[in-house]
């Protein structure tokens, strides 16, 4: 079924809005104050995965992961199914594939820069995970690539476990999985490359390149001089709970 960009614009502008409001909302600081405490005045002060393992242990680091994750990916699934099968008119672009990135980056964009937060967010590591990680396993055509997937998440915590620099490795990790999506875009529409839509789709995953690492600037400043805080799976494993 084909469609109109102009006939469905204001869609992608509801898409884009709503997406950064989800983005906004900070499972870190939530689950700090449920524990009577603010992350953002603890360690690092970034509300986000590493920090609240490092300050609450593991297991809540864990749920912070994987809450943030489901908020990368949740907004960008629904404009999946929305637009599913449909192609911009004119073309064989799939509007389903700028419609879910358009809501993905703009979830990591309200998660950096939140209105809510005085635009002092987190990172975007986890919810960039999540991002590409329900995107990539919407691509039903290639069903090794939930494997692709899987394979590039235990990689990048095998990378932390091993090294000890967490940050490096979530770097890692977010780009290993926008390559990934890079080249399925790439084999995709290798025969309009010039076309409109399909270099927008490409500019949303360099952009979100681009925000990741810029938000962990001064994470890798730290490393090159040798002053990046080493995380250690091993320790955070045997740290206790605290009580809230």
């Amino acid at each position: 079924m084909e469609i109109k960009f102009f006939d469905i614009w204001y869609w992608f502008v509801v898409m884009a809005v709503v997406s950064y409001f989800v983005g906004c909302f900070n499972f870190a600081l939530l689950i700090s104050k449920i524990k009577h405490k603010d992350v953002r005045k603890m360690g690092s002060g970034n509300p986000g995965t590493m920090n609240m393992s490092r300050q609450f242990g593991l297991k809540i680091g864990a749920m912070t992961l994987f809450l943030d994750m489901i908020k990368g990916g949740v907004p960008l699934l629904i404009a999946y199914f929305i637009f599913k099968g449909k192609v911009f008119a004119g073309t064989e672009v799939y509007v389903s594939d700028l419609a879910r990135y358009v809501c993905g980056v703009s979830v990591i964009i309200g998660h950096i820069y939140p209105v809510t937060m005085k635009f002092k967010g987190g990172k975007g590591i986890a919810s960039t995970l999540g991002m590409y990680s329900f995107a990539l396993c919407c691509e039903t055509q290639y069903p090794w690539m939930i494997g692709l997937v899987l394979g590039v998440l235990l990689l990048t915590l095998f990378y932390i476990w091993a090294s000890e620099w967490g940050s490096m490795g979530s770097l890692l990790g977010v780009s290993l999985l926008a390559v990934a999506q890079g080249i399925v875009f790439f084999f995709r529409y290798h025969d309009s490359l010039s076309n409109g839509f399909v270099i927008v789709i490409f500019m949303l995953l360099f952009a979100d390149c681009v925000l990741t690492w810029f938000a962990h600037r001064r994470n890798l400043i730290a490393l090159l001089s040798g002053e990046e805080h080493h995380t250690s799976v091993k320790k955070l494993s045997h740290r206790k709970k605290e009580s809230v």
